[in-house]
Parts: structure tokens; sequence; C-alpha cells
């Protein structure tokens, strides 16, 4: 059972590197600033969702979809990446397009055998705190 919460850990390890030393180091465009808080929101639909219903076969399918959805997402900046990070920043992004599906596996096989009704509930919780904090600071930031 540990070993399903593994990916969460690597996630955000890669996560936090992204975000407080790539991205505060070039900063992002506005692009960026709109399109990071959306990738989250996918991610908070998808664990909001398992995190309110019971696994049946209809559910699964549209957790299913909902996922494949976000990981689609979250590819959609990197056509402007390809102009503005530097060759570690985007194996980076790499590092997290692998992790990101691994991570909705996880979350979906605890959900189905349930296994920890408290960190799927906390999933939500994080994710949109994660968003909030995206939306305020590069708004911020970008005032200044």
């Amino acid at each position: 059972m540990a070993i399903y919460f593994v990916p969460f850990a690597v996630q955000a390890l890669v996560m936090f590197v992204d975000e407080f030393y790539f991205h505060r180091k070039r900063g992002l465009p506005l692009w960026e600033r709109v399109g990071h808080p959306i990738d989250s929101l996918t991610v908070f639909i998808s664990y909001l969702y398992i995190s309110l219903v019971t696994p049946s076969p209809e559910t699964i399918q549209i957790y299913i979809v909902l996922c494949v959805f976000s990981c689609l997402m979250i590819t959609k900046d990197e056509f402007v990446h390809k102009e503005l990070c530097e060759a570690k920043e985007s194996w980076l992004h790499s590092v997290l397009f692998v992790i990101h599906p691994i991570c909705f596996l996880s979350a979906g096989l605890i959900w189905k055998d349930g296994l920890s009704v408290t960190f799927l509930a906390v999933q939500p919780i994080l994710i949109l705190s994660f968003m909030m904090y995206q939306v305020i600071y590069w708004s911020l930031r970008e005032r200044n």
C-alpha cells in the first residue's frame, strides 16, 4: 500500500523545484500565469471527483476521462516552454509528464481499493491551495 503514495511525493518534489526555482528564475508570461492554474484545476476536479463518489464501473470510467483530459491539458504550454525554458527545466517538465498519470493511477487504486479515504479527501484541498497560490502569487508579482 505504501508504494501507492510514492508518486505523490515525487510529484510534489519536482513541482516544488519547477515552481520555486525555474518559474521564479525566469518569470511567467501571461499565457503561463493563466495556463498553470488551469492545469491545477483539472487535477483538482479529478481528485475532488474520487473523494466524493464511490467506485463503480461507471464512476471509474468518468475518472479515467478526467485523468486523460488533465494529462493532455498539462502539455498545452510546451509550445511556449520550448522558447522560454532552458534544457534543465524542459527535462523537469518531462518528468512531470511521466509522473502525472502515475499519480492518477495510484489515486485510482487507492480509491478503488478503499485504502485511504483521508488521503483522497486531502488531495483536492492541497491542489486547490496550490492553485490559489498560483493565481495570487503570479497576479501580485506581475503588478509589481
